[in-house]
C-alpha cells in the first residue's frame, strides 16, 4: 500500500509536468488553429539550455532565462516564418513546424553531442521530502509538481483576470472584432506562440533534471504530448489537464506492476502463450496509445472537446 501511495504521487507530479508542456500547445491550437509539431523540440531545447545555464548561472536563473530565450525564439519563428505560410493553409503550417523540429534536433546534436548529458538534481532539491513506509518521495518531484501548479495557476489568473487575458480570449472566437477595436491580433498570435514555447522550455528545464536529457527526448515526450491533447480534446485546457493527470498516473502506476497479463486477467495457460507472459510494466509504454485509440472510437472529439470548436 505504501508503494502505491508513492507511485501515485510520482504519477501526479509527472502528470502536472505533462500539463505544463501541453498547456502551451493547447493555447496555440485554440488561438491559431496550428498543431505545432515542433512543440516537443522547444521542450528539448529548454532542457539543454537549462543544463548549460545551470552550470554557468545556477538552476534558479536557468528556470528564468531558458524559457525567456526559447519564448523569444518561438515568437520570432511565428513572426518571420509561420505567419508567412499561414495563407497557404494547415498543411503548410504542419510541414514548416515539422521542419523546425528537425532543425532544432540537428542543432542540439551539433552543440551538445549525440549522447545523453549529465543533468544532476540541484543540491537544495536533492534527497527525499518524506518517506511512506520506508519508501521516499523525492524533494525534486515535489518541486516539479509545485512549480507546475504555480505556473499554471498564474497562467489561469492571467487569462481570466487581466486585460491582456481578456483580449486573448476574445481573439479565440472573434479575431476580426478584436482587430476592429484597435488591437493588433497578429501581435497577440505572436505573443501566444512565444508564451507556449516558453512554457514548453520551462517544462524542459524541470523535466530534463527529473528524466534523461538526450537528443531523442523530443520524440519520446512528443508522442505522449499529442496523446494528451487529443484525448483531452483539441483546444481544451481543462481536457488537457485531466488527460495529463490520468495518463501520467496510469503510466507511473503501470510501471510498478510486475504481474503477468495472463494472471491479471485470470487466463489459464500463461506459460504456453507469450502474450500472457507479458507483464503490465512491459506494457506501460503502450497504454497511452491504447487509451488514444479507445477514446477516438468512443468520443472522437476527446473527453472535453466539442465538434463545433474546430471545423
Amino acid at each position: 500500500m505504501d508503494g502505491w501511495i508513492v507511485s501515485l504521487l510520482n504519477g501526479l507530479s509527472y502528470g502536472l509536468l505533462l500539463f505544463l508542456l501541453s498547456a502551451g500547445l493547447t493555447l496555440i491550437f485554440s488561438l491559431m488553429g496550428v498543431l505545432n509539431f515542433a512543440h516537443a523540440s522547444f521542450y528539448m531545447l529548454g532542457a539543454y539550455l537549462g543544463h548549460s545555464l545551470t552550470q554557468a548561472l545556477g538552476f534558479g536563473w536557468a528556470l528564468l532565462v531558458a524559457p525567456l530565450l526559447v519564448g523569444l525564439l518561438g515568437a520570432a519563428f511565428e513572426r518571420w516564418v509561420l505567419r508567412r505560410v499561414h495563407a497557404h493553409g494547415h498543411v503548410a503550417e504542419l510541414l514548416v513546424t515539422f521542419g523546425l523540429s528537425y532543425v532544432v534536433l540537428e542543432l542540439v546534436r551539433l552543440l551538445w553531442g549525440l549522447g545523453p548529458i549529465h543533468n544532476p538534481v540541484p543540491d537544495a532539491l536533492a534527497g527525499p521530502l518524506f518517506t511512506v513506509g520506508g519508501l521516499p518521495f523525492s524533494r525534486y518531484r515535489a518541486f516539479m509538481a509545485g512549480a507546475s501548479l504555480l505556473v499554471l495557476g498564474a497562467l489561469a489568473w492571467a487569462l481570466v483576470r487581466t486585460r491582456l487575458g481578456l483580449i486573448v480570449r476574445a481573439a479565440l472566437t472573434h479575431p476580426h472584432t478584436v482587430q476592429t477595436l484597435g488591437h493588433d491580433v497578429p501581435r497577440v498570435f505572436m505573443g501566444v506562440f512565444g508564451a507556449g514555447a516558453a512554457l514548453a522550455a520551462l517544462a524542459g528545464v524541470i523535466g530534463g533534471v527529473a528524466f534523461v536529457t538526450e537528443p531523442g527526448m523530443a520524440a519520446t515526450v512528443g508522442s505522449v504530448l499529442f496523446v494528451v491533447v487529443v484525448v483531452g480534446g483539441l483546444g481544451s485546457l481543462a481536457g488537457a489537464f485531466w488527460a495529463s493527470l490520468f495518463i501520467g498516473t496510469l503510466q507511473t502506476l503501470a510501471v510498478g506492476i510486475d504481474l503477468p497479463l495472463g494472471q491479471l486477467l485470470g487466463r489459464q495457460g500463461v506459460a504456453e502463450h507469450p502474450l500472457w507472459r507479458l507483464t503490465v510494466s512491459q506494457l506501460a509504454p503502450v497504454l497511452p496509445y491504447a487509451l488514444l485509440v479507445l477514446v477516438l472510437i468512443v468520443r472522437p472529439n476527446g473527453w472535453l472537446g466539442r465538434s463545433e470548436d474546430r471545423a
